[in-house]
């Protein structure tokens, strides 16, 4: 019996899994989906998928073809025009909450998305050392006393010498019979990354913009994230002039005035080199904007920062450009124009329904 109730839960979990799976397009766009993020869980409402149970009823209350009653009388009213029934006890449709490991998360959206495995560069480079119990020793320390191997020498013995008794099976483990697990150290590549978040917060970026920087930004970190061991994320915001700032101000600031997009990209740049050799580290760059820049010259010096300080140390460097009926969206073409790299992909993300297309852009080359 037990194991058919837990053949029917799996299957019940793999309809949820499905059911999430098939609307994940939808669950990508709302931001009830990441709003608890509580231990490594994310929390998603499914709808109408309940777990089936029975209700008991009172006894002798009635019900169709039982009581009193003519042909013709309406079933559930007394007769009397415009009075209902009275409060009911059905239950209500509900909605069940599922909640999901990242690691699932990554997995599902990887699985809808069709995105390639990333593969980290330099994890032969970088290394580290960890402790692995290997084998066994008659001495050491009772830390590391072994039950099982200890237990399986001392039955073995008096098996041997005579001295157990079947009917009264007790093992008495004496000092030869101790043994003790033993640990070699062992030297493993291990792949770090660091992403950095830029985004312009300039008076054209709306508080509708900023929505779709951050959901997008949870799904790239959530992808990434499952392929590294170590995951860091850097934030710079920008208007005419650029500063680092934590996660909750990067998503909650509002500013005015110009956009200088060089300066968010020559910060960039310098926390990269204090911090990020690109010998040991795999580097990851967003930037969001509505696509304006101030003139001047602006639009060149990111170009060189790109050619010489952030592509060629960048596993991916992403530009996503929210459309905002205050921006020009120029700055998308100009790169367009202006540079080509392999590890550079351009996004126009129009509207929340364009968020998944827009992930697909950065993660599905496999960076």
């Amino acid at each position: 019996m037990v194991k058919r109730i837990e053949r029917d839960r799996r299957r019940f979990d793999d309809i949820v899994r499905g059911r999430i799976k098939k609307e994940l397009a939808r669950h990508l766009t709302r931001g009830e989906l990441i709003g608890r993020r509580g231990k490594e869980l994310v929390s998603i409402p499914v709808h109408q998928i309940e777990i089936p149970r029975f209700r008991y009823g009172h006894r002798d209350m009635g019900g169709v073809g039982q009581g009193e009653g003519e042909v013709g009388t309406p079933i559930g009213s007394d007769g009397a025009p415009g009075i209902g029934p009275g409060a009911g006890d059905s239950p209500a449709e509900h909605l069940r909450e599922v909640e999901l490991s990242i690691q699932e998360l990554a997995e599902l959206m990887g699985e809808e998305l069709e995105l390639p495995r990333i593969q980290p560069k330099g994890a032969e480079s970088l290394r580290s050392v960890r402790n692995r119990y290997s084998g066994i020793r008659h001495a050491g320390p009772e830390s590391l006393r072994s039950f099982r191997r200890t237990y399986k020498q001392a039955l073995r013995r008096q098996i041997a010498g005579g001295s157990y008794d079947p009917r009264r099976p007790i093992v008495v483990p004496i000092r030869e019979d101790m043994r003790y697990r033993t640990w070699t150290e062992e030297s493993e590549p291990i792949a770090n990354a660091v992403i950095i978040y830029m985004m312009d917060v300039s008076g054209s970026m709306g508080n509708e913009q900023k929505e779709i920087v951050r959901i997008e930004s949870f799904w790239i970190d959530t992808w990434i994230r499952a392929h590294y061991e170590g995951l860091e994320t850097r934030y710079i915001i920008h208007d005419a002039a650029a500063r680092e700032v934590d996660r909750e101000t990067f998503y909650s600031t509002r500013e005015s005035g110009g956009t200088r997009i060089s300066s968010a990209y020559q910060l960039a740049a310098r926390i990269l080199e204090q911090d990020y050799p690109a010998e040991e580290w795999n580097i990851y760059l967003f930037h969001f904007s509505d696509g304006d820049n101030w003139g001047g010259g602006d639009d060149e010096k990111c170009f060189a920062l790109l050619r010489d300080k952030l592509l060629p140390v960048a596993n991916l460097f992403g530009y996503g450009q929210v459309e905002s009926r205050y921006g020009s969206g120029q700055f998308l073409h100009t790169l367009e124009s202006n540079i080509q790299a392999e590890n550079l992909v351009l996004s126009h993300i129009r509207d929340r329904d364009a968020i998944l297309g827009s992930i697909k852009d950065f993660l599905g080359k496999g960076r």
